[in-house]
């Protein structure tokens, strides 16, 4: 269960948070094409000093990494990784309820409204290494592809500090869908996508300034070469009326007993860990 917070967020951040952002054709033009979007002033630097604290606080209390980051694997050295803070705070859950960001999922996947899959705090320590190309929906057992992950920065993030670099148009390429973040899937999605000739777009983020991306396009990001942590909360939105499928992995059907309890195969996502944000 959440907490209550003593000091609730200011008025003016939570009203950010359920007003709408406007979105143009071009945008939602270029998320069809090249299946994601960075979209620039999102969030206000106050709504972002509002949340960060606590975001950052629970990742700390709430990570289970206990080995020093020389030692963990590829997968481990990317980022640590702490899902559905929103159970533990509600800070984090006015934030992951936000309508704002809700309403421009439901947007860019072109459906009526969108549900709640899970939350994750990425953050990427200092030293931390490259996070492999990979595609988030490897993980997911959805019957379709109308799902977006919203990768919110915390900080401003140069290149320096591992921003995401997304594979223009890859959303469409179906080769290296079975690979799981890895060394594996780093070199040979690397080399497949070159081949493809899909464009790497790699650049820094601006405070306040958000990405979307389908859940089958491929992305990847280059180390944290600075002396601080790079901080990110990420909020994955499904179709209100996704589907699930059969799982085909055993990330699939963790990913089903976990974060869908209670929902089977060919139901309609409806656990109370799914609630409908928009």
């Amino acid at each position: 269960m959440a907490e209550l917070d003593a000091f609730p967020a200011p008025r003016s951040t939570r009203l950010e948070l359920e007003t709408d952002y406007t979105l143009s054709r071009s945008a939602i033009r270029q998320f069809a094409e090249h299946g994601f979007v960075k979209l620039k002033n999102v969030l206000s630097a106050e709504t972002i000093a509002a949340y960060e604290p606590e975001i950052t606080g629970k990742v700390i209390e709430l990570n289970t990494q206990p080995e020093p980051l020389a030692e963990r694997d590829t997968y481990g050295k990317a980022f640590l990784q702490v899902t559905n803070l929103w159970q533990d705070s509600e800070r984090v859950l006015e934030f992951v309820s936000s309508p704002r960001l809700a309403r421009i999922a439901a947007q860019l996947l072109g459906v009526q409204s969108v549900r709640l899959y899970h939350d994750q705090a990425l953050y990427k320590e200092s030293g931390g290494g490259v996070t492999p190309w990979h595609a988030d929906q490897y993980y997911w057992p959805f019957s379709t592809d109308r799902c977006v992950t919203i990768w919110v920065p915390l900080q401003e993030t140069p290149m320096e500090m591992g921003p995401l670099s997304f594979a223009a148009g890859s959303h469409t390429f179906e080769y290296g869908r079975d690979l799981p973040i890895s060394d594996e899937s780093e070199r040979v999605l690397q080399e497949a996508l070159a081949e493809q000739n899909f464009p790497e777009v790699s650049e820094p983020y601006e405070l306040g300034e958000v990405s979307y991306h389908l859940g089958w396009t491929f992305h990847h990001a280059p180390p944290n070469t600075t002396g601080i942590p790079r901080r990110v909360m990420t909020i994955i939105y499904v179709d209100a009326a996704m589907t699930i499928a059969e799982p085909v992995n055993a990330n699939q059907v963790a990913d089903l007993a976990g974060w869908m309890p209670g929902n089977e195969p060919g139901d309609t996502i409806s656990s109370p860990l799914n609630p409908v944000l928009y």
